[in-house]
């Protein structure tokens, strides 16, 4: 091995030691949101170890207060701009308490022209005793996903949901995904079976509609 070759690796693993170490919760997620390495301080905010969150969608594991910023913030990324997002999130800890704080995303990458990366850190803001009334109504979803749902119900592809939706192709595609994982869905058919069973659209309408809040 090169001695620039052996210095990256020497370099590399000081890197991840010092990840591990900090006591901060911590991520590095691709530029959709899914976990690619978490330290153990961020796997202990969801009770597992940190190979358990690698896949997982870090806006599904910290829930997003305003939905409406979280879309902004991933129109910012497609387009490659690259500020530091903050979210205000809530989250279940281990032992049953919500939790809230903010996550903060910085996008990384070796040059301008790279996809890049987000490091992803979460501060704790504080907590509430864990709840027990039962969960009601339909399964929360922004206004967009519950339109591009509708659209695939009725058999849009993802160009006719783009036009419709007025987003991009791969901005439907981003909705589709989180969605997906969120209900851990095999595929786009049962995606839509879980929108219905879930109570987001109206099983007595067609074509498909999102069923009115009660």
């Amino acid at each position: 091995m090169d001695q620039g070759r052996q210095e990256a690796v020497t370099w590399r693993n000081r890197a991840l030691l010092l990840f591990d170490r900090v006591a901060m919760p911590v991520a590095v997620c691709d530029v959709y949101g899914a976990v690619l390495l978490a330290n153990p301080a961020m796997a202990a905010e969801c009770g597992v170890t940190p190979g358990r969150l690698r896949g997982r969608d870090v806006l599904e594991l910290f829930s997003p207060r305003e939905a409406t910023q979280v879309e902004r913030i991933a129109e910012a990324l497609r387009l490659r701009h690259r500020s530091r997002y903050q979210v205000s999130v809530c989250w279940r800890a281990p032992g049953g308490a919500e939790r809230y704080g903010e996550l903060t995303a910085d996008p990384v990458s070796d040059t301008a022209e790279d996809t890049p990366a987000l490091l992803v850190m979460l501060r704790v803001d504080g907590e509430q005793a864990p709840s027990t009334a039962p969960p009601a109504g339909p399964a929360r979803v922004t206004p967009t996903e519950a339109r591009v749902l509708a659209l695939l119900a009725a058999g849009a592809t993802t160009a006719r949901a783009a036009r419709e939706t007025g987003l991009t192709t791969d901005g439907v595609t981003y909705h589709l995904r989180r969605l997906t994982s969120r209900w851990h869905a095999a595929n786009r058919t049962e995606l839509v079976a879980r929108a219905y069973a879930l109570g987001v659209l109206d099983p007595g309408v067609w074509p498909p509609e999102v069923r009115a809040a009660e």
